[in-house]
């Protein structure tokens, strides 16, 4: 068996953007911060704060032309990717490091930026519920689950999915016992009060009101969307 001291060390890079939801990212890199032998990367256009959707505001560390390559390039959601999905310089960043990264992976809408940048065509993947018929309009064959693997495209449902998506990674990079571990130190043993953290248990009532307080965005979004997959058609034709 390969021992740890063995194994080389591992680049993840976690792309940040304005707007993006601060839980979808630091859900996973409280797990990656407690990975052996990696070096986490928080990267963003340039060095200036950044600021999530709800205030929060953090620093980037490495700019998007000083990244190295990365075994793990990972791409959080939020309200923010309605820009960053036809931002090409931002899009052609991910393109050039999905190509050779070792896992391509994100939570959330992230998927869509995934996508967006043609990284999710002929996997399989999942999103925030409200988004998955978005990224079904990219191309992607979307599936209902909290994590998904498909190769070495790893994508993980809605914001608090993130923590669950950090540990699968955990185990995929160094195994089921060090990602055990690991959800035993951060106590990650959920018990919600509610049982409507999903539109398929939510009452009747909750699913409507969530549904329609976004309403005004996923429309936004979806005009977006369907910018970004014409552009896709044609590049795919030229």
């Amino acid at each position: 068996m390969t021992s740890i001291e063995q194994i080389p060390s591992l680049c993840i890079g976690i792309v940040l953007f304005p707007n993006l939801t601060q839980l979808d990212f630091t859900g996973p890199y409280e797990v990656f911060a407690k990975l052996p032998k990696v070096q986490l990367y928080l990267l963003a256009e340039t060095l200036e704060p950044i600021r999530s959707d709800r205030g929060l505001t953090f620093l980037p560390d490495t700019t998007f032309a000083q990244t190295p390559a990365l075994d793990v390039l990972f791409v959080p959601g939020g309200p923010g990717i309605n820009a960053k999905m036809e931002d090409e310089k931002f899009l052609n960043f991910l393109k050039t490091q999905g190509k050779q990264a070792r896992y391509v992976t994100a939570v959330c809408t992230g998927s869509l930026l995934l996508a967006a940048a043609g990284l999710l065509q002929g996997y399989r993947a999942t999103t925030h519920w409200r988004s998955l018929d978005l990224l079904e309009m990219l191309g992607v064959e979307t599936v209902t689950e909290r994590v998904v693997i498909d190769r070495n495209r790893i994508t993980g449902g809605g914001v608090t999915a993130g923590i669950d998506f950090g540990l699968a990674i955990a185990a995929e990079l160094f195994g089921e016992a060090i990602a055990q571990g690991i959800q035993l130190g951060i106590e990650y043993n959920p018990q919600p009060p509610f049982n409507s953290g999903s539109p398929q248990t939510a009452p009747a009532a909750v699913l409507a009101q969530v549904t329609a307080a976004s309403h005004n965005l996923q429309e936004i979004r979806r005009q977006i969307v369907q910018r970004v997959v014409t552009q896709l058609q044609t590049t795919n034709i030229s």
